[in-house]
Protein backbone atom coordinates (compact mmCIF):
# COMPACT_ATOMS: atom_id res chain seq x y z
CA UNK A 1 0.00 0.00 0.00
CA UNK A 2 1.09 3.01 -0.98
CA UNK A 3 2.10 5.85 1.40
CA UNK A 4 -0.62 9.13 1.35
CA UNK A 5 1.69 12.05 0.92
CA UNK A 6 -1.14 14.58 1.06
CA UNK A 7 -1.06 17.54 3.74
CA UNK A 8 -3.48 17.37 6.43
CA UNK A 9 -5.09 20.04 5.19
CA UNK A 10 -5.50 18.15 1.86
CA UNK A 11 -7.46 15.47 3.74
CA UNK A 12 -9.36 17.09 4.82
CA UNK A 13 -10.67 18.73 2.28
CA UNK A 14 -10.87 15.02 0.17
CA UNK A 15 -13.47 14.13 3.07
CA UNK A 16 -15.37 16.93 3.01
CA UNK A 17 -16.10 16.70 -0.35
CA UNK A 18 -16.64 13.67 -1.15
CA UNK A 19 -20.25 13.66 0.32
CA UNK A 20 -20.48 10.56 2.32
CA UNK A 21 -22.66 10.33 5.09
CA UNK A 22 -20.70 9.19 8.20
CA UNK A 23 -21.69 7.62 11.46
CA UNK A 24 -18.98 9.20 14.58
CA UNK A 25 -19.07 7.00 17.39
CA UNK A 26 -16.39 5.31 20.03
CA UNK A 27 -16.38 2.20 21.81
CA UNK A 28 -13.28 0.76 24.56
CA UNK A 29 -13.23 -2.87 25.79
CA UNK A 30 -10.65 -3.56 28.96
CA UNK A 31 -9.86 -6.69 27.23
CA UNK A 32 -6.99 -8.96 27.46
CA UNK A 33 -5.09 -9.38 23.65
CA UNK A 34 -2.40 -12.13 23.49
CA UNK A 35 -1.16 -10.29 19.64
CA UNK A 36 -1.93 -6.70 19.94
CA UNK A 37 0.10 -6.12 16.66
CA UNK A 38 -1.65 -8.92 14.82
CA UNK A 39 -5.10 -7.19 15.79
CA UNK A 40 -3.98 -3.69 14.93
CA UNK A 41 -2.82 -5.22 11.64
CA UNK A 42 -6.36 -6.91 11.18
CA UNK A 43 -8.21 -3.72 12.43
CA UNK A 44 -6.35 -1.40 9.64
CA UNK A 45 -6.82 -3.72 6.68
CA UNK A 46 -10.74 -4.66 7.26
CA UNK A 47 -11.48 -1.00 8.30
CA UNK A 48 -10.05 0.81 4.98
CA UNK A 49 -12.03 -1.50 2.48
CA UNK A 50 -14.82 -0.46 4.48
CA UNK A 51 -13.89 3.64 4.57
CA UNK A 52 -13.75 3.67 8.58
CA UNK A 53 -11.66 6.92 9.69
CA UNK A 54 -10.33 7.52 13.16
CA UNK A 55 -8.04 7.00 15.65
CA UNK A 56 -8.05 3.07 17.58
CA UNK A 57 -5.46 2.47 20.04
CA UNK A 58 -4.87 -1.74 20.48
CA UNK A 59 -3.17 -2.82 23.58
CA UNK A 60 -2.44 -6.08 25.64
CA UNK A 61 -5.30 -4.65 28.28
CA UNK A 62 -7.81 -3.72 25.04
CA UNK A 63 -8.94 -1.78 22.67
CA UNK A 64 -9.78 1.94 22.38
CA UNK A 65 -11.75 3.47 19.58
CA UNK A 66 -13.11 6.81 18.37
CA UNK A 67 -14.27 6.78 14.50
CA UNK A 68 -16.74 6.83 12.11
CA UNK A 69 -17.99 4.44 9.75
CA UNK A 70 -19.88 5.68 6.14
CA UNK A 71 -23.58 5.07 6.77
CA UNK A 72 -23.67 2.72 4.19
CA UNK A 73 -20.95 0.49 5.43
CA UNK A 74 -22.15 0.27 8.66
CA UNK A 75 -23.97 -2.98 8.90
CA UNK A 76 -20.60 -5.08 7.36
CA UNK A 77 -18.81 -3.02 9.74
CA UNK A 78 -20.90 -4.00 12.79
CA UNK A 79 -20.93 -7.78 11.56
CA UNK A 80 -17.00 -7.63 11.46
CA UNK A 81 -17.07 -6.42 14.83
CA UNK A 82 -19.49 -9.37 16.32
CA UNK A 83 -17.10 -11.94 14.60
CA UNK A 84 -14.18 -11.14 16.66
CA UNK A 85 -14.14 -12.21 20.13
CA UNK A 86 -12.50 -9.88 21.75
CA UNK A 87 -15.23 -7.38 20.73
CA UNK A 88 -18.01 -9.27 21.79
CA UNK A 89 -20.76 -7.24 24.09
CA UNK A 90 -18.50 -4.00 23.52
CA UNK A 91 -21.52 -1.52 23.43
CA UNK A 92 -20.81 1.81 21.03
CA UNK A 93 -21.58 5.34 21.94
CA UNK A 94 -23.06 7.57 19.16
CA UNK A 95 -22.09 11.05 18.74
CA UNK A 96 -24.09 13.34 20.14
CA UNK A 97 -23.68 15.73 17.01
CA UNK A 98 -22.08 15.21 13.94
CA UNK A 99 -20.70 18.61 13.49
CA UNK A 100 -20.35 20.74 10.06
CA UNK A 101 -17.01 18.90 8.97
CA UNK A 102 -16.31 15.33 9.33
CA UNK A 103 -14.70 14.12 12.49
CA UNK A 104 -11.43 12.62 11.46
CA UNK A 105 -10.00 12.79 8.06
CA UNK A 106 -7.66 9.81 8.07
CA UNK A 107 -7.44 5.78 9.71
CA UNK A 108 -4.83 5.51 12.21
CA UNK A 109 -4.68 1.88 14.20
CA UNK A 110 -1.49 1.87 16.78
CA UNK A 111 -0.48 -0.62 18.85
CA UNK A 112 0.43 1.03 22.52
CA UNK A 113 1.34 -0.03 25.91
CA UNK A 114 -1.83 0.87 27.31
CA UNK A 115 -5.71 2.21 25.56
CA UNK A 116 -5.53 4.71 28.39
CA UNK A 117 -2.24 6.57 29.30
CA UNK A 118 -2.12 6.38 33.42
CA UNK A 119 1.32 6.69 34.74
CA UNK A 120 0.87 3.29 36.72
CA UNK A 121 3.20 0.52 37.21
CA UNK A 122 1.80 -1.23 40.61
CA UNK A 123 2.08 -4.75 39.21
CA UNK A 124 -0.79 -6.18 41.75
CA UNK A 125 -3.57 -2.98 40.25
CA UNK A 126 -6.46 -4.93 38.76
CA UNK A 127 -8.09 -2.38 36.24
CA UNK A 128 -11.08 -5.23 35.88
CA UNK A 129 -11.80 -4.71 39.60
CA UNK A 130 -14.23 -1.27 38.48
CA UNK A 131 -16.89 -0.23 40.69
CA UNK A 132 -20.83 -0.52 39.49
CA UNK A 133 -21.60 1.46 36.53
CA UNK A 134 -24.34 4.50 37.14
CA UNK A 135 -27.76 5.16 35.11
CA UNK A 136 -28.45 8.94 33.76
CA UNK A 137 -30.85 8.25 36.53
CA UNK A 138 -29.30 7.56 39.30
CA UNK A 139 -25.63 10.07 38.19
CA UNK A 140 -29.05 12.61 38.88
CA UNK A 141 -29.73 11.34 41.78
CA UNK A 142 -25.99 11.72 42.95
CA UNK A 143 -25.43 15.23 42.03
CA UNK A 144 -28.77 15.95 44.33
CA UNK A 145 -27.40 14.07 46.98
CA UNK A 146 -25.37 15.65 49.92
CA UNK A 147 -23.95 12.97 51.19
CA UNK A 148 -22.41 11.96 47.64
CA UNK A 149 -19.27 13.47 45.36
CA UNK A 150 -19.58 13.99 42.04
CA UNK A 151 -15.80 13.89 40.32
CA UNK A 152 -14.38 14.92 36.89
CA UNK A 153 -11.97 12.68 35.37
CA UNK A 154 -11.39 14.82 32.56
CA UNK A 155 -8.28 16.99 32.30
CA UNK A 156 -9.18 21.30 33.28
CA UNK A 157 -9.47 22.06 29.42
CA UNK A 158 -12.20 19.82 29.33
CA UNK A 159 -14.13 20.67 32.17
CA UNK A 160 -13.86 24.43 31.71
CA UNK A 161 -16.00 24.26 29.03
CA UNK A 162 -18.51 21.68 30.68
CA UNK A 163 -19.03 19.43 33.68
CA UNK A 164 -21.83 18.49 35.95
CA UNK A 165 -23.69 20.47 38.65
CA UNK A 166 -21.57 20.92 42.07
CA UNK A 167 -18.70 18.13 40.53
CA UNK A 168 -15.37 18.24 41.53
CA UNK A 169 -12.90 19.14 38.88
CA UNK A 170 -8.85 18.87 39.70
CA UNK A 171 -7.12 21.41 38.17
CA UNK A 172 -4.79 19.08 35.72
CA UNK A 173 -3.91 18.88 32.52
CA UNK A 174 -3.79 14.72 31.80
CA UNK A 175 -5.02 11.82 32.55
CA UNK A 176 -2.44 10.34 34.65
CA UNK A 177 -1.55 13.28 36.46
CA UNK A 178 -5.29 13.06 37.86
CA UNK A 179 -4.88 9.25 38.94
CA UNK A 180 -1.78 10.14 40.93
CA UNK A 181 -3.52 13.09 42.76
CA UNK A 182 -7.11 12.01 43.07
CA UNK A 183 -6.69 8.90 46.18
CA UNK A 184 -5.70 11.79 48.03
CA UNK A 185 -8.16 14.51 46.41
CA UNK A 186 -11.04 12.54 47.87
CA UNK A 187 -9.41 11.52 51.47
CA UNK A 188 -11.58 14.19 52.91
CA UNK A 189 -15.18 12.17 50.92
CA UNK A 190 -13.76 8.56 51.67
CA UNK A 191 -16.86 8.27 53.38
CA UNK A 192 -19.55 9.45 50.98
CA UNK A 193 -20.72 7.78 48.12
CA UNK A 194 -18.68 8.62 45.15
CA UNK A 195 -19.54 9.31 41.45
CA UNK A 196 -16.86 9.29 38.46
CA UNK A 197 -17.58 10.47 34.94
CA UNK A 198 -15.31 10.98 31.80
CA UNK A 199 -16.34 11.94 28.13
CA UNK A 200 -17.47 8.07 27.23
CA UNK A 201 -16.39 6.11 30.05
CA UNK A 202 -12.84 4.28 29.47
CA UNK A 203 -11.04 6.67 32.06
CA UNK A 204 -14.07 6.74 34.78
CA UNK A 205 -13.69 3.05 34.99
CA UNK A 206 -10.05 2.54 34.82
CA UNK A 207 -10.34 5.36 37.89
CA UNK A 208 -13.34 3.74 39.65
CA UNK A 209 -10.26 0.31 40.35
CA UNK A 210 -7.77 2.63 40.90
CA UNK A 211 -9.73 4.25 43.63
CA UNK A 212 -10.87 0.39 44.74
CA UNK A 213 -7.11 -0.32 45.04
CA UNK A 214 -6.53 2.29 46.94
CA UNK A 215 -8.91 1.44 49.77
CA UNK A 216 -12.01 3.38 48.45
CA UNK A 217 -15.23 1.67 48.96
CA UNK A 218 -18.28 3.13 47.89
CA UNK A 219 -16.87 3.84 44.38
CA UNK A 220 -19.48 4.41 41.21
CA UNK A 221 -19.19 5.72 36.96
CA UNK A 222 -21.20 6.65 34.80
CA UNK A 223 -21.78 4.46 32.03
CA UNK A 224 -20.91 5.53 28.60
CA UNK A 225 -20.03 8.55 30.14
CA UNK A 226 -21.16 12.43 29.05
CA UNK A 227 -22.12 11.06 25.31
CA UNK A 228 -24.77 8.07 26.35
CA UNK A 229 -25.36 10.12 29.33
CA UNK A 230 -26.82 12.65 27.06
CA UNK A 231 -28.68 10.08 24.48
CA UNK A 232 -30.24 8.85 27.84
CA UNK A 233 -31.72 12.22 29.08
CA UNK A 234 -33.49 12.48 26.10
CA UNK A 235 -34.64 8.72 25.61
CA UNK A 236 -35.60 8.54 29.07
CA UNK A 237 -37.05 12.37 29.31
CA UNK A 238 -34.95 13.09 32.38
CA UNK A 239 -33.87 16.65 33.54
CA UNK A 240 -30.12 17.63 31.89
CA UNK A 241 -27.88 18.39 34.62
CA UNK A 242 -24.50 18.57 32.49
CA UNK A 243 -23.92 22.12 32.36
CA UNK A 244 -22.21 23.24 29.05
CA UNK A 245 -20.15 21.43 26.45
CA UNK A 246 -18.93 18.39 26.10
CA UNK A 247 -14.88 18.35 24.85
CA UNK A 248 -14.02 15.65 22.03
CA UNK A 249 -10.57 14.43 21.13
CA UNK A 250 -11.36 15.02 17.23
CA UNK A 251 -12.09 17.82 14.53
CA UNK A 252 -15.27 18.91 15.95
CA UNK A 253 -13.59 19.40 19.17
CA UNK A 254 -16.73 19.64 21.15
CA UNK A 255 -20.69 18.75 20.98
CA UNK A 256 -23.85 20.55 22.88
CA UNK A 257 -25.27 18.86 25.69
CA UNK A 258 -26.10 21.60 27.75
CA UNK A 259 -27.73 25.25 26.40
CA UNK A 260 -25.19 26.92 28.86
CA UNK A 261 -21.85 28.63 27.74
CA UNK A 262 -19.88 28.91 31.43
CA UNK A 263 -16.93 29.29 29.76
CA UNK A 264 -15.12 32.65 28.65
CA UNK A 265 -12.95 33.89 25.96
CA UNK A 266 -9.17 33.30 26.72
CA UNK A 267 -7.97 36.11 24.95
CA UNK A 268 -10.22 39.02 25.68
CA UNK A 269 -11.64 37.32 29.29
CA UNK A 270 -14.90 39.30 28.40
CA UNK A 271 -17.12 37.25 26.40
CA UNK A 272 -18.61 34.11 27.07
CA UNK A 273 -17.17 31.56 24.88
CA UNK A 274 -16.91 27.56 24.51
CA UNK A 275 -15.27 27.37 20.92
CA UNK A 276 -11.81 25.52 21.02
CA UNK A 277 -9.62 26.67 18.50
CA UNK A 278 -5.89 25.62 17.57
CA UNK A 279 -3.81 28.71 16.90
CA UNK A 280 -3.40 29.45 12.78
CA UNK A 281 0.48 29.33 13.32
CA UNK A 282 1.75 25.93 13.32
CA UNK A 283 4.49 26.02 15.59
CA UNK A 284 2.31 27.19 18.34
CA UNK A 285 -0.78 25.15 17.47
CA UNK A 286 -1.94 25.73 21.16
CA UNK A 287 -5.71 24.64 21.95
CA UNK A 288 -7.61 27.64 23.28
CA UNK A 289 -10.87 29.43 23.33
CA UNK A 290 -11.79 31.93 21.43
CA UNK A 291 -15.06 34.20 20.56
CA UNK A 292 -15.92 35.43 17.29
CA UNK A 293 -14.71 39.11 18.09
CA UNK A 294 -11.09 37.91 18.99
CA UNK A 295 -10.61 35.33 16.27
CA UNK A 296 -11.69 38.08 13.87
CA UNK A 297 -9.61 40.90 15.55
CA UNK A 298 -6.42 38.20 15.53
CA UNK A 299 -6.88 36.00 12.43
CA UNK A 300 -7.12 32.64 14.23
CA UNK A 301 -4.13 33.42 15.74
CA UNK A 302 -3.65 33.02 19.90
CA UNK A 303 -1.73 36.22 19.76
CA UNK A 304 -0.49 39.04 18.04
CA UNK A 305 2.94 37.99 18.54
CA UNK A 306 2.23 34.40 17.23
CA UNK A 307 0.61 36.47 13.74
CA UNK A 308 3.99 38.46 13.62
CA UNK A 309 6.16 34.77 13.59
CA UNK A 310 3.92 33.05 11.38
CA UNK A 311 4.50 35.89 8.52
CA UNK A 312 8.52 36.01 8.54
CA UNK A 313 10.28 34.56 5.90
CA UNK A 314 10.89 30.81 6.83
CA UNK A 315 14.15 30.76 7.38
CA UNK A 316 14.13 33.84 9.94
CA UNK A 317 11.25 31.60 11.65
CA UNK A 318 13.91 28.83 12.19
CA UNK A 319 16.13 30.91 13.57
CA UNK A 320 14.22 32.89 16.02
CA UNK A 321 12.45 29.47 17.60
CA UNK A 322 15.46 27.28 17.56
CA UNK A 323 16.26 28.38 20.55
CA UNK A 324 13.55 30.64 21.95
CA UNK A 325 10.18 29.98 23.00
CA UNK A 326 9.19 26.93 21.09
CA UNK A 327 9.87 23.78 23.44
CA UNK A 328 11.07 20.42 22.98
CA UNK A 329 8.30 19.06 21.44
CA UNK A 330 7.82 21.75 18.84
CA UNK A 331 4.65 23.27 20.46
CA UNK A 332 4.19 26.83 22.25
CA UNK A 333 4.01 25.87 26.29
CA UNK A 334 0.60 26.61 27.63
CA UNK A 335 0.60 29.14 30.89
CA UNK A 336 -2.03 28.65 33.40
CA UNK A 337 -3.55 30.68 35.35
CA UNK A 338 -5.94 29.92 38.05
CA UNK A 339 -6.87 26.84 36.22
CA UNK A 340 -7.40 28.42 33.08
CA UNK A 341 -4.54 28.37 30.10
CA UNK A 342 -3.53 31.90 30.14
CA UNK A 343 -2.80 33.13 26.21
CA UNK A 344 -0.68 35.59 24.62
CA UNK A 345 2.84 34.50 24.97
Amino acid sequence: MEKDIRSREEKKAAVAADGIERVTFSFYKYVRIEDPKKLQEELFGRWTELGCLGRIYVASEGVNAQMNVPKKNWDQFDAFMKSKKEFLGVPYKFAVEEGESSSFYKLIVRVKDKIVADGLDDESFDVTNTGEYLTAEEMNEYVDDPNAVVVDMRNIYEAEVGHFENAVCPDVDTFREELAKTPETLRIHKNKKIALYCTGGIRCEKASAWLKHNGYENVKHLRGGIIDYKHQVEREGLENKFKGKNFVFDERLGERIGEEIISFCHLCGKEKCDTHNHCAYQACHVLFLGCDGCMEKKKGYCSYKCMTFDRLPERVKKMLTKNSHVNKGGQFKKHRMKGKYKIGI
